[in-house]
């Protein structure tokens, strides 16, 4: 059973890895291309999210005290930036096919604002699982 936690552990902390990591990367680069990033970052992100559960499941079922707490706000926080993703940089994306240059100008800098956003709040979710064995 061992094995299974160091799979889950492992897929959870690389796939938080790179959502957060290109999130972060592309939000503080404009000549970065968001829309090439958002497919997988959101593969990442739900890869993130249902390791999230199995983790919940084997390590904090039945147990909400402080520990848990700090995990219930990076979780939250987590999922804000996904939607953030999700309503800025996903639905700006979508908009790029056949924008002239200035609707593309205005379009990028959605989506550039979506990932800083999303940045912000995924640096949270990553102090709230680096700290929370301290509370």
């Amino acid at each position: 059973m061992q094995y299974v936690y160091i799979v889950v552990i492992g897929l959870h902390v690389m796939a938080g890895v790179f959502w957060a990591g290109t999130t972060i990367a592309v939000g503080r680069d404009p000549d970065i291309r968001a829309e090439r990033f958002f497919r997988p970052q959101m593969g990442a992100a739900v890869l993130v999210f249902l390791t999230g559960i199995l983790l919940w499941y084997f390590f904090h079922q039945g147990v909400f005290s402080s520990m848990e707490k700090v995990l219930a706000l990076g979780i939250v926080t987590a999922l804000i930036a996904a939607g953030v993703q999700g309503a800025l940089v996903g639905s700006a994306s979508g908009q790029l096919a056949g924008a002239d240059a200035a609707k593309e100008s205005q379009l990028r800098a959605k989506m550039i604002r979506g990932e800083r956003i999303a940045g912000g709040l995924l640096v949270i979710t990553v102090l709230c699982m680096a700290t929370a064995r301290m509370f």
